[in-house]
This record gives C-alpha cells, structure tokens and sequence, in this order.
C-alpha cells in the first residue's frame, strides 16, 4: 500500500497494465477494429475523446484514441491504422494477444459540460470518426439529455468509411440527421461527392443552442471552422480533437509540443477558443 494503511495503491501512468485483444476486424484496408478487456476486469474508465497508450511486448507503444463510449460490456474499442512498426504489430496480432495499456490521458469532450442541453453537431474526416464516434455512442446512450444530433462524414473514397453498419443506423435513429460525402466516388457510390464543407450549407441549426465538435485531417480544420462561422456558431461552443503528433502520453518526450502547449497534457480536446491563436494548433 501507497500512502499510508487503508488507502488505494498510487495508480504508475508509466507502467502498463496488462490487457487482452477480445476481437478484431478489418474495416477497411488500412484500420482495425479492436475490442480490448483489462485482465484486472476492471473498465478503463475513460471519458469520450481520451486515449490510451498501447504497447506489444518487443516492439513498443503507441497513443490511440479510445473508440467507444464508457460503460460498455467492461471493455473499450480501438481502430488502429497501421501506419509504422506498432500499429504494424497490432494489426498482426489474434485474438487472444496480450497487450499492454497505459492510460486513459487527456481531455474529453464535454459531453457532461457544455454539451449536455444543446444540440451537437459533429463533423468528422476521415479517422477523425474514430475518437468522436465515442462522444456519440455516448450522446446516443443518454438520448433525453441533449437536443437535436447532426453528424457530417467525410472520406476520400467509398472504401475509407468506417462502421457503415452503425452509421446506417445513425441515419435511421429518431432525432438525428446523419450526412455523409466521398471526396471521390466510384462505379458503385451513389451518396454524395465532395469535401465535407460541402455539406454544411445545407444544415439548419439554431447557433445559439449549437455546440461543434470537430476532428478530421489538419487540413479540414480551418475550413470547417469558416463555415462555422458562417452559421454563426461562437468559439466558444466549437470544440477540436488536436490528437495528432502525440507519443508518449505524460508531457516527457515533447513530441507534441505545439509552440509551449502540450496536447497530451492539455488536450486532445480544446475549445477552439483557448487555441485559435495557438500558432499551428488549427
């Protein structure tokens, strides 16, 4: 025991806890879906918009947004995209693999603060999906606390989108408008083509009772935000996953430091008002 008899052991945000990968499966050519259990059975206990970092024993570790909303079968959800050694790893790995697991870090979206009573809109590019469908899943979970749902879904390609089952469920859920585009279509899309802001015209919110959620690729940032702005939406009601660059989870390495701010310490999650006049955090 740390601190003194009676009191709980001092958790080691450098320590990795075993876990075990339940399930797998390939959604698209480059992303995995994981399902993952801590073997102490206890649930992660994280919050919507945290993530986790993961290591293979031999290889290393790697931050990865959690995927899924708390409270969920004492498991928690990744997609991995395999883009360099661990995440290389991962994607090779069965059902049954040990894994270690530091975390949960981070900020969250304010699905208990800000967001709850209003109407949300989310808009997502790309992987971008994969940390906010936690905050939707969420939404959706405690339906009567909020207002109306938007959710905007872009990707490059028909074969980049991700959970096409549970979005579909999405577009036929009572009191949520679900959009989506491709940046480029092919023989079989019969949905609609463009970048994501294309969609934005077409929504009918009511800003004042409207708090954003935006994350996608750097490059979605400054013209979602533009459109939002257009619609009138305040600062001070958009809010940014800034997940990108992250690697060590604590403030250590520096490797996310964006002029003197550190996103895995203060973020991922901002309200775009703290950060619109970060140099290159949007």
């Amino acid at each position: 025991m740390c601190g003194g008899a009676g009191k709980p052991e001092a958790k080691d945000i450098y320590r990795p806890e075993p876990a075990t990968l339940a399930r797998s499966e390939g959604l698209t050519a480059h992303e995995r879906w994981f399902e993952v259990k801590l073997d102490s059975g206890r649930p992660l206990g994280h919050m919507p918009g945290q993530f986790v970092e993961i290591s293979v024993p031999g290889i290393g570790e790697a931050p990865i947004s959690v995927s899924s909303a708390p409270g969920r079968n004492g498991a928690f959800e990744l997609v991995v995209r395999n883009v360099g050694n661990v995440t290389r790893a991962l994607h090779g790995l069965p059902a049954g693999a040990r894994i270690g697991v530091r975390g949960p870090f981070g900020t969250s979206f304010p699905v208990d603060g800000a967001m709850r009573g209003r109407d949300v809109l989310f808009i997502c590019g790309g992987i971008g999906l994969v940390p906010v469908r936690s905050a939707i899943q969420y939404v959706l979970d405690h339906r009567p606390d909020y207002g109306a749902v938007t959710i905007l879904f872009g990707t490059r390609s028909p074969s980049d989108r991700l959970f096409t089952d549970e979005t579909a469920k999405w577009a036929g859920t009572r009191g949520v408008t679900y959009m989506e585009t491709v940046d480029r279509g092919d023989a079989g899309w019969t949905g609609k083509v463009g970048v994501i802001t294309t969609l934005m015209p077409d929504l009918k919110i009511d800003p004042a009772r409207t708090v954003a959620v935006v994350c996608g690729p750097p490059i979605m940032y400054k013209f979602v935000i533009i459109e939002l702005h257009k619609m009138k939406v305040a600062d001070e009601n958009i809010f940014v996953s800034l997940e990108r660059n992250m690697k060590c989870g604590v403030g250590k390495c520096g490797h996310c430091q964006i002029n003197g701010l550190y996103v895995c310490r203060k973020g991922p999650v901002f309200r775009y008002a703290d950060v619109n006049d970060v140099r290159e955090a949007v």
